[in-house]
């Protein structure tokens, strides 16, 4: 079992920046990929930013050249450095770890969310 805490959420300006923070606690077998999620008021949840144990990185095309995730993927917490913020990018922030409970259980980890507030 897995238990995740983010921090680092707040109020920033248009231009800003934030960092987020997620700490793990607990153990998993396998852990197949860390990231980060955000979700508005009124829409689905989406990626943000993700890191695979093979270390490749996604990025949402909203957020390319704005947000960097971890690159150390062994790093505990990881983090989500949020640069040129926008209004847009309002939203509560989750942290998420997939992985298997052994061999064949497949699981998916969120922490309890962070918002993030861009605001003048």
């Amino acid at each position: 079992q897995v238990q995740l805490v983010e921090s680092g959420g707040g109020l920033a300006q248009p231009g800003g920046s934030l960092r987020l923070s997620c700490t793990a606690s607990g153990s998993i077998f396998r852990t197949v990929a860390r990231g980060w999620y955000r979700q508005a008021p009124g829409k689905e949840r989406e990626l943000v930013a993700r890191i695979t144990a093979g270390g490749s990185i996604d990025y949402a095309d909203s957020v390319k050249g704005r947000f960097t995730i971890l690159r150390d993927y062994a790093e505990n917490p990881f983090y989500l450095q949020m640069n040129s913020l926008k209004s847009e990018d309002t939203a509560v922030y989750y942290c998420n770890v997939r992985g298997y409970t052994d061999l064949q259980t497949s699981a998916d980890y969120w922490g309890q969310g962070t918002q993030v507030t861009v605001s003048s």
